[in-house]
C-alpha cells in the first residue's frame, strides 16, 4: 500500500534539469529523509510531491490517482507542508497562524466552525504551544517558529508531512526537540535534511540526491557508508553504528604531517 508516489519525474526551469528521473514511494507511517548538498534538488522534490509545482515529466500519484485529478485543494488537505523559513509582515497570534492550516477545509469567506476551532486546539496541544496561543508570532525564538508551522500543519489534519529542513538555524536542543515532535506524529513524513548524523537517528528510510538524481535509497545503515558520503559530499568519514543506527565521523584533509584529524558528530554536512 503506497500513499504519495513519484514516478521518474524530472522539473526543468529555462532549460536546466532541476530533479532528474527520481521515483519515490512513501508508505503509510514512513519517515523518509531527503539527503543531498545544496543545489541537489531536495526542496523541488518536495514541491512536486506536494503538488506545488508540476513535474515537466513523471508523474506524483496519491493514493494511486495523479495530482492533476485530485486537484490542489484536496492534495491540500491530505498533503501539509512546511517550509524552511516562514515570514510575515502582518500582526499574528500564534492560533492565528496555526489556523491558517483550515483554510483548506473552508470555502472562501466562511467562518471557522467547531471542527476548525478544535483542530487548531489539538494542534496548539500537540506541539506543546497552547500557552502561546494568544502570544505574537513575532515575539517567538526560531524553534517555537518552527513548531508554530508544524501546528499549522498539523491543523490541517494531514496524512503526508513534508519538512524542507526545519532544523536549519537552530541550536542542537530545539534539532532534537523537534525532530522527537515530528517523529511522534501519526503521518507519514518526508524531511529534507543536511545533518546525516540526525537522518540517521529520525528517518526510516534516506533518499540521497545529487545533481537531481536519485544516488542512493534505503535504510540509513545501507546508504550512509564511506564511499557514498565521499561520492556524494566531497568529504572522507568514518562510519560506525550506535544501537540502531550508524553514526558518522568527518574525517579532516591530511595535516602537515599527515595525519587525518577528526571531528565526531557535525551540524551540517
Amino acid at each position: 500500500m503506497t500513499s504519495l508516489h513519484a514516478q521518474g519525474v524530472v522539473r526543468r526551469v529555462a532549460g536546466k534539469v532541476i530533479v532528474d528521473g527520481v521515483t519515490l514511494t512513501l508508505r503509510p507511517g514512513d519517515t523518509v529523509g531527503l539527503l543531498g548538498p545544496n543545489g541537489s534538488g531536495k526542496s523541488t522534490l518536495l514541491r512536486l510531491l506536494a503538488g506545488v509545482l508540476a513535474p515537466t515529466s513523471g508523474v506524483v500519484t496519491l493514493d494511486g490517482r495523479p495530482l492533476t485529478e485530485v486537484g490542489r485543494r484536496a492534495t491540500a488537505r491530505r498533503v501539509a507542508t512546511v517550509e524552511q523559513e516562514a515570514h510575515t509582515q502582518t500582526e499574528l497570534t500564534v492560533r492565528d497562524v496555526v489556523a491558517l492550516g483550515r483554510v483548506p477545509h473552508r470555502r472562501a469567506w466562511t467562518p471557522a466552525t467547531a471542527a476548525d476551532a478544535g483542530a487548531v486546539d489539538e494542534a496548539l496541544e500537540r506541539t506543546g504551544l497552547a500557552d502561546r496561543a494568544e502570544q505574537s508570532w513575532h515575539t517567538l525564538s526560531g524553534g517555537e517558529r518552527q513548531r508554530t508551522q508544524i501546528a499549522r500543519a498539523l491543523a490541517q489534519e494531514p496524512r503526508e508531512l513534508l519538512l524542507d529542513e526545519p532544523t536549519n538555524h537552530l541550536d542542537i536542543q530545539h534539532q532534537l526537540d523537534l525532530l522527537d515532535l515530528v517523529a511522534d506524529l501519526p503521518v507519514t513524513t518526508v524531511i529534507a535534511l543536511h545533518d546525516l548524523n540526525l537522518a540517521a537517528m529520525y528517518c526510516d528510510r534516506l533518499l540521497v540526491l545529487r545533481e537531481g538524481r536519485a544516488i542512493a535509497e534505503g535504510t540509513p545503515a545501507e546508504v550512509l557508508t564511506p564511499t557514498l558520503i565521499e561520492r556524494v559530499y566531497g568529504v572522507r568519514a568514518e562510519v560506525t553504528t550506535d544501537p540502531g543506527h550508524p553514526v558518522i565521523r568527518f574525517l579532516r584533509p591530511a595535516t602537515r604531517g599527515g595525519s587525518p584529524g577528526r571531528r565526531s558528530v557535525p551540524s551540517d554536512a
